[in-house]
């Protein structure tokens, strides 16, 4: 799908309320503090913005946010988890503004954390942005997950692999897929006005995961611990765009 200039515009809106988000959430971080409490920061931004969430009801997801700590990859679900000293959290969340979509994620420390958590973050961040800088015209769309894969294999990480980026406009999923791999074929040829969420997740351990019996959290099957960052980002004719800042 090609958006035109306006409907970027109201991408753009979307992406500063998801960014104002998480900038809130990572203000309230700290240990002795809930997840579902990180919930309600993300409800006030929303409601402040006049924005709505894409998360809330997706599917039946019961949230405004996803909460994922330490061993748990996505969407974990915010609730009585008490955020300790050292854990990681990710935060994934979106917005919906005149009928566009944004959507970010970041993994965030709590308090101090080990040198080796601290890698683990650095690198899915850099993984994200080396993955975004395959987003230019012409060239095609699973040079990203190749991208992202090179940087996860060098430091020693399990790349996941069923759990991936997409596509993103009117809805927050559309197609196609950003697989955080190379799936064997260069995928679509890229032109100015497609936008992508482009959402690298490393675990420390194997990729392998597991879906929890609540249908939604899903964690590392090895215990690892996980990081998982994202973007949307639009392909534009001076290069990526990212949106959701």
């Amino acid at each position: 799908m090609i958006r035109r200039k306006d409907e970027l515009d109201r991408m753009r809106k979307a992406g500063h309320v998801v960014a104002e988000i998480l900038s809130e959430i990572e203000a309230h971080i700290k240990p002795g503090v809930t997840t579902k409490s990180l919930d309600k920061v993300a409800r006030e931004v929303l409601e402040k913005r006049g924005a709505r969430s894409n998360f809330l009801g997706y599917r039946g997801y019961p949230a405004t946010i996803c909460t994922s700590p330490n061993d748990v990859i996505v969407h974990g679900i915010p609730g009585s988890y008490v955020l300790q000293e050292g854990d990681i959290i990710s935060v994934d969340c979106g917005a919906i503004v005149e009928g566009y979509h944004g959507d970010a994620a970041r993994t965030f420390p709590v308090g101090g954390v080990s040198d080796e958590l601290m890698r683990l973050m650095q690198i899915t961040r850099e993984a994200l942005e080396v993955g975004k800088s395959q987003l230019r015209p012409r060239r095609h769309l699973n040079e990203v997950g190749r991208a992202i894969e090179r940087v996860g294999k060098r430091a020693g990480y399990g790349v996941v692999r069923k759990y991936v980026g997409h596509a993103i406009g009117t809805a927050m999923h559309e197609e196609p897929q950003v697989p955080n791999y190379w799936p064997g074929k260069p995928g679509i040829k890229l032109a100015p006005g497609m936008v992508f969420a482009v959402e690298p997740m490393f675990n420390i351990g194997g990729r392998e995961t597991v879906q929890l019996d609540d249908g939604w959290t899903v964690i590392t099957k090895d215990g690892s611990m996980s990081a998982h960052f994202e973007d949307t980002i639009a392909v534009t004719d001076n290069g990526p765009e990212v949106l959701t800042v």
